[in-house]
């Protein structure tokens, strides 16, 4: 089982939201939805990073650690060679087709 941190950004006013799950997209679609409450006023969302993990308490490490990243730093890094999401196939369906960004 893999362990997921990612990044998502909110097209309503630019701001990053940072998170762990284990189906990166089932947790972007609930952030779509409006299921969190956090990121609900700030739909639509797309997911802009991502890193995989073996080890669940690794993931939470990365995670807590991203959350004191500046608003630079999170930029910097989506750009960075960290960034998983350009090789990423969604679990179970061997296909990305969109499904990482928000609905238009």
């Amino acid at each position: 089982m893999s362990f997921y941190v990612y990044i998502i950004k909110s097209l309503a006013d630019q701001s990053y939201y940072k998170g762990f799950t284990e189906n990166p997209i089932i947790r972007l679609e609930r952030h779509n939805n409006g299921e969190s409450e956090y990121t609900k006023n700030k739909l639509p969302w797309d997911l802009v990073y991502l890193e995989c993990f073996e080890q669940k308490k690794d993931a939470l490490i990365r995670e807590k650690r991203l959350k004191k990243y500046s608003h630079q730093q999170i930029e910097q890094l989506i750009i960075s060679g960290r960034n998983k999401l350009s090789g990423f196939v969604a679990p179970n369906t061997g296909d990305l087709n969109g499904a990482l960004s928000s609905p238009t």
